[in-house]
């Protein structure tokens, strides 16, 4: 035996794909899914995330941090919002980043200092967060910020890492999607200029070690969610706006959850805010989006079809009710309903949240009073779903 073979750690990736066995029973076994559809729902699921954590844990580093994507359509989770995109970095208390960019068109940037992780049992602290509106940008759009230790006479661009903090997220939404994405970088301080160690055994030994944890714990804390901030709920109802919990001080959320038959539909109202950003979207049992590219799952302010009341008016149904504002459940007879206000000066008091009804899908004209401006044809819903695609596919693209 070479010196070689016999430094080979045995079972180096056992600890990920026992995960993955495991997270495979807990997916088949889920109360939820009801359907073959939920069930290949649930396993795509889990090829997306076995997919992110892998990537994940390749490219965390703690000594050369980079931003990686969060969350994207391949690799969805934690209701994942059509109109954003996710990235985050890993930090540490005791370390000085530095984080330099320049501002896009999109509505809002904003910034937080997780502390922790999601856990099956736990959110993560979400004190430490804030938006663009805090960061001194130049007229070229550029800007610099430096996170770190508490330090004496810390400037307006300095910004304090917590005890325990964890991950710098940043999350860029949009409006209509067809504003322009900006960029972002971040280093360490004491480590820019050198290169980060050549992994060798231990270190990837660790890495599928680290994988499995990680995967278990995110398919077990969103499958837990819903239950902590969603069911409980009566169901075909929003709850009042409130903040977010673990989210931005900005932000704003009303949420509930859908059971609908075949030629049932939801009529949401819900007035037009001044919140520079107000979406809906429909999520799966999974805490998921659902495919919002082909299909209209989401609609934004900018995007939706106002009334000339002021008010939006939105119809949920496994059916083409023929408005502009169907929000399609893709066969899915339950789901996640959910609100955000983001970027928000004052309180989404419940005057300004949803209301909603449920009728059959064939009565809906009755229940809209500007059915006649609502309607759209097939060749119409066709333009708009081309416009869905044509602007995300610009987006991903960067």
């Amino acid at each position: 035996m070479s010196p070689r073979e016999s430094a080979v750690p045995h079972d180096i990736t056992a600890p990920l794909t026992d995960a993955i066995a495991e997270a495979e029973k807990l997916v088949a076994s889920a109360e939820f899914a009801e359907t073959d559809q939920d069930l290949a729902e649930g396993y795509d699921y889990l090829a997306g995330s076995i997919a992110a954590i892998v990537q994940l844990v390749r490219a965390r580093s703690l000594s050369h941090p980079n931003f990686v994507t969060s969350t994207g359509p391949m690799t969805k989770m934690g209701l994942d919002n059509p109109d954003t995109l996710y990235y985050h970095a890993d930090v540490e208390p005791t370390g000085t980043y530095v984080v330099r960019g320049r501002r896009g068109t999109t509505t809002d940037l904003s910034f937080q200092v997780l502390r922790g992780d999601y856990t099956p049992s736990t959110v993560p602290g979400g004190e430490d967060a804030f938006d663009d509106r805090r960061l001194q940008i130049a007229e070229d759009g550029s800007f610099e910020l430096t996170f770190g230790p508490a330090i004496p006479d810390a400037g307006d661009d300095y910004f304090v890492l917590g005890e325990g903090a964890s991950m710098l997220a940043v999350r860029e939404v949009y409006s209509d999607w067809t504003e322009r994405k900006g960029s972002i970088t971040i280093e360490r301080v004491d480590t820019v200029g050198t290169a980060p160690d050549e992994p060798d055994l231990a270190r990837v030994a660790r890495r599928y070690s680290t994988a499995g944890k990680m995967l278990l714990a995110r398919i077990n804390t969103w499958f837990n969610f819903p239950k902590w901030f969603y069911l409980d709920e009566p169901v075909n109802t929003f709850t009042p706006p409130r903040q977010t919990p673990g989210g931005l001080s900005t932000q704003f959320s009303s949420v509930g959850h859908y059971d609908l038959g075949p030629d049932d539909a939801m009529v949401i109202s819900i007035p037009k805010s001044d919140a520079p950003y107000q979406g809906f979207q429909l999520g799966s049992m999974w805490y998921i989006s659902l495919d919002y590219v082909n299909h209209q799952t989401s609609l934004n302010s900018a995007q939706a079809q106002v009334d000339p009341d002021g008010v939006i008016r939105m119809v949920v149904s496994h059916r083409d009710p023929g408005v502009a504002n169907w929000i399609e459940t893709t066969g899915r007879r339950k789901g996640i309903l959910q609100f955000r206000w983001q970027r928000v000066d004052s309180p989404i008091g419940p005057e300004l949240g949803p209301t909603a009804v449920v009728v059959p899908v064939d009565e809906v004209a009755a229940h809209l009073p500007y059915y006649e401006q609502n309607k759209i044809d097939e060749a119409g819903w066709r333009q708009r779903i081309a416009a869905r695609q044509r602007a995300f596919a610009e987006r991903m693209l960067g």
